[in-house]
């Protein structure tokens, strides 16, 4: 009996958990070895942003604006302009019509980020904005959970407080080589911009995630570009007129600006394609070693102090990253599927999808059965 009443315990722990007795090649899946190497692929187009903002800054250009100017005009030319080719309910007026207000909070928030984070470096430390950056995850799975009815289970509060641990392993790095840079005019004002920052870039992520999992990507990144290019560019010629006629132009500049531009319109036309398979919450996740290696190229292109708390940080957060894609999120909210540009490629990632949750379901089921049946026979 007292055998039994302990099997029925550890069945419900595991149940809550979510950590089922998964083989571990059910668990370490190539779709999830895809995942990590794709959201590492993300960090490192933000490592490039990272790179070229310091160059830029050196060179005393300080036009954030422009900057992400630059990238929504891109995603304007590329991503609206096949929304305006398109024909029926998927055309751009159609999706207007029904939907512009949406779009438009969405690139409200996306620009309003971008720039409160930039602005945050002129009144607070890089050690607050690195720590109070992290609010954003916490954020994101409050919205999800109201808004797109994911439920977690415990496993993903623990892997989150994982990656949280290596941030602070890297903001302790960064304290003990003497790169706590910034400003300290104001810290209140600036540790606000960056809860500011947090929220709307939370806002950003779940508006992103309900659009490419029931909508289309392409439906996102056009209307992102759309509103993006007007908003940024209605802040750019009220902001920074000045800023931009005082940059004196050369080849340098031009190809910082364009690296800096690529990777940002890299890094938003890839981040959709990670979210589906994924989440917003373990993208972002994810992007936590962006800073890492942005320190990385920072020893050899800016001579920074190596430290081996840095490789530690990495390793954390990214044995974080696997515990939180490991086992699977449950959404109360039907899907309706999006609609992909690409018939194989849809076929291809639902194809793997399917295989991948089928195995964690069949031994998730199997687990609960085997737990039902032991608190059926008490």
């Amino acid at each position: 009996m007292e055998g039994r009443e302990e099997e029925r315990l550890c069945g419900k722990w595991r149940l809550v958990c979510g950590l089922y007795s998964y083989n571990l090649r059910d668990v370490f899946t190539w779709r999830l070895l895809k995942t990590v190497v794709m959201g590492q692929v993300l960090s490192m187009l933000i490592c490039g942003t990272a790179v070229s903002c310091q160059y830029l800054a050196y060179a005393k250009v300080e036009t954030p604006m422009l900057q992400s100017f630059l990238n929504y005009a891109l995603l304007l030319l590329v991503y609206t302009t096949i929304l305006v080719t398109r024909k029926g309910d998927r055309n751009i007026l159609q999706i207007l019509k029904t939907k512009w207000w949406k779009y438009l909070v969405m690139g409200l928030a996306d620009v309003e980020a971008n720039y409160a984070v930039v602005k945050a470096y002129q009144f607070t430390t890089l050690t607050s904005i690195q720590l109070l950056d992290c609010f954003v995850i916490p954020v994101l799975m409050v919205l999800s959970w109201f808004f797109l009815k994911t439920r977690y289970k415990l496993v993903h509060f623990v892997a989150v407080m994982v990656c949280l641990l290596g941030v602070g392993a890297m903001v302790g790095a960064d304290i003990l080589a003497g790169r706590d840079q910034g400003s300290t005019s104001d810290i209140v004002l600036g540790d606000g911009l960056v809860l500011i920052s947090a929220f709307l870039y939370a806002v950003s992520n779940v508006c992103q995630e309900y659009t490419v999992k029931n909508l289309s990507r392409v439906e996102f990144l056009g209307m992102m570009g759309l509103f993006g290019t007007v908003i940024s560019g209605i802040q750019l010629a009220v902001l920074e007129t000045r800023a931009i006629a005082a940059i004196k132009w050369d080849f340098h500049i031009s190809t910082l600006f364009t690296v800096y531009a690529l990777c940002m319109y890299a890094l938003y036309s890839f981040m959709p394609v990670v979210v589906k398979m994924t989440s917003a919450t373990a993208v972002n996740l994810s992007l936590l070693t962006a800073d890492l290696f942005s320190l990385f190229c920072g020893i050899f292109l800016f001579h920074y102090t190596f430290s081996t708390l840095y490789i530690i940080s990495f390793v954390v957060i990214t044995v974080g990253f696997v515990l939180f894609n490991a086992v699977p999120t449950y959404s109360a909210l039907p899907e309706s599927g999006s609609s992909e540009d690409d018939p194989s490629e849809a076929f291809a990632d639902h194809t793997a999808e399917g295989t991948s949750d089928h195995l964690l379901q069949a031994n998730g089921d199997s687990e609960r059965a085997e737990t039902l049946t032991a608190v059926a026979a008490l």
